[in-house]
């Protein structure tokens, strides 16, 4: 964790009468936030004033951690690698039998987290809305899956989506689709969080408006176990009978119910069920950032890379050493959530999100990361599952892969292809002239056959026609100033392709 930039904790170390000065000061910045937060709170509409306060006991909460907390969190050598104990393998778990997958089933919410924009590529409005398959979006495919699943086994699971500020005035009008569906969509919105000067160390926002959001940002999905238990559904669910909750990204289309793990948690062999799992699986060198699971005092623990002393990021990123990643697909228990928001026992590491606004103002994000909380859960483990089930799209070279021929489309899952030959997946690295999903879309006039595809890298100015087959590993680089058009019907095996040029038909 970055330490606070603030003047009063920069080039002092905590010790003799530093100690005094930086308290005292901590607490005038405290003081100064909560009088700042108090004014904010009664520019909020009349009808929302009591939520805002309940949000903002929360941010007061961080925001006195992230002055206290300087420097990193973590002590290096106090970290152990985890036991076998706590990691299952996937292998190891058992299917239910038919007849019991439908009182599984009826014990389990499915949870998206759905706060986030397309932005990042070039789109408007929530993620969760891009086409991803045959003009179907993210929350297509999502609803699409619990379907048919309540529709096989005779079931009522429902979807449940935590919005963000961004996104769920954009979310509501788009669920108005599935009122035929036999899906219950249940939604509740994020906390809403005021965006911190750099300099004074106070809200840069003056009310409450909507007019200025780029004053107010969501604090990252850590912050879901309190939303949810705020919005009511988690005492609503558990007085329902439900169990536990399957939480993921929306953008992992990876990510569906697994009966394996399900049957796993409502009967367990020997001893009483874990509070919490997350998914984890293979690192790659692809996956080299990713948060890893370690022991640290005795406690399963989230490690970030973000929390890493600068001098053994080499080595947290050493696929030999640290050989699992979280996929942020997790199975809690609706109980135990309840127990740490109402004792308030749970604990989520800071991460210090700084932000240049396009005003050229610096300010700070705080935010929490939802695996983080697994350190609060009583009997946690990780469970080491296929690559399958972490199949994320984050950009559009991510895109490329899911819409090619590497998978085929099943009741919104997807699947891979049975006639690639090996089960892993290429690695893609598109261009800038590839970012934004329009553009992306203009430079392939049909999305080449990658079935035999190992590595594609693409630079620069480059189109491709339709048609066009990818195999082993294919460079192509247009140089500034250059353009290089792939043809229709092209087969590219093992190619580098440089300059300014068509390509021959083979």
């Amino acid at each position: 964790m970055a330490a606070p930039t603030s003047s009063f904790v920069r080039g002092h170390r905590r010790t003799g009468s530093d100690v005094q000065f930086i308290e005292r000061t901590r607490l005038d910045a405290v003081k100064a936030m909560n009088k700042e937060l108090a004014k904010l709170i009664q520019t909020g509409p009349p009808g929302l004033q009591e939520r805002i306060r309940a949000e903002f006991d929360e941010f007061e909460k961080l925001f006195g951690r992230y002055l206290q907390e300087a420097g990193h969190a973590i002590m290096w050598d106090k970290i152990r690698l985890v036991s076998d104990d706590l990691v299952k393998t996937y292998s190891e778990l058992q299917s239910p039998e038919t007849n019991a997958i439908k009182a599984l089933l009826n014990k389990l919410v499915v949870v998206k987290l759905n706060g986030g924009l397309g932005t990042s590529m070039g789109c408007k409005g929530p993620k969760s809305i891009i086409s991803v398959r045959n003009d179907l979006t993210f929350l297509d495919l999502t609803v699409q899956q619990i379907e048919h699943l309540n529709k096989t086994y005779g079931t009522d699971v429902p979807l449940v989506l935590m919005n963000s500020f961004n996104t769920d005035e954009d979310t509501e009008k788009i669920l108005q689709r599935y009122q035929q569906v036999k899906v219950k969509i249940f939604t509740f919105n994020q906390s809403r969080y005021p965006r911190i000067s750099r300099e004074s160390l106070l809200p840069i926002a003056n009310s409450f408006n909507t007019e200025n959001m780029e004053s107010w940002y969501p604090p990252g999905h850590g912050d879901v176990y309190q939303s949810i238990a705020n919005s009511k559904l988690l005492d609503q669910f558990i007085a329902d009978g439900k169990k536990y909750l399957f939480m993921s990204n929306i953008d992992n289309l990876g990510a569906t119910v697994d009966l394996n793990i399900l049957n796993f948690l409502l009967n367990p062999k020997t001893g009483s069920a874990p509070e919490f799992v997350m998914e984890v699986t293979d690192k790659t060198r692809a996956d080299v950032k990713g948060g890893t699971l370690v022991e640290y005092e005795g406690k399963l623990r989230l490690l970030e890379i973000a929390q890493v002393p600068k001098d053994h990021v080499d080595e947290f990123k050493s696929v030999s050493k640290f050989k699992i990643f979280n996929t942020n697909n997790l199975w809690i228990s609706l109980d135990a959530i309840k127990r740490v928001v109402e004792e308030n026992t749970l604990h989520m590491e800071i991460i210090v999100n700084p932000k240049t606004l396009d005003n050229g103002l610096n300010v700070v994000q705080l935010e929490t990361a939802v695996g983080a909380a697994i350190k609060s859960f009583e009997g946690a483990i990780g469970i080491n599952v296929p690559r399958r089930r972490f199949l994320p799209v984050k950009t559009t070279s991510d895109l490329l892969i899911v819409m090619s021929n590497l998978y085929s489309m099943k009741t919104g899952a997807l699947e891979m292809n049975p006639k690639r030959s090996f089960p892993s997946v290429p690695l893609v690295k598109l261009g800038s002239h590839f970012t934004k999903i329009k553009d992306y879309l203009h430079r392939f006039a049909s999305i080449p056959d990658m079935l035999e595809l190992d590595h594609l890298t693409v630079s620069g100015d480059v189109t491709f026609g339709k048609n066009v087959t990818l195999k082993g590993t294919v460079i192509i680089i247009a140089n500034h100033g250059d353009r290089i058009d792939i043809p229709s019907g092209a087969v590219l095996e093992n190619k580098i392709v440089s300059g300014n040029l068509r390509i021959l038909d083979h």
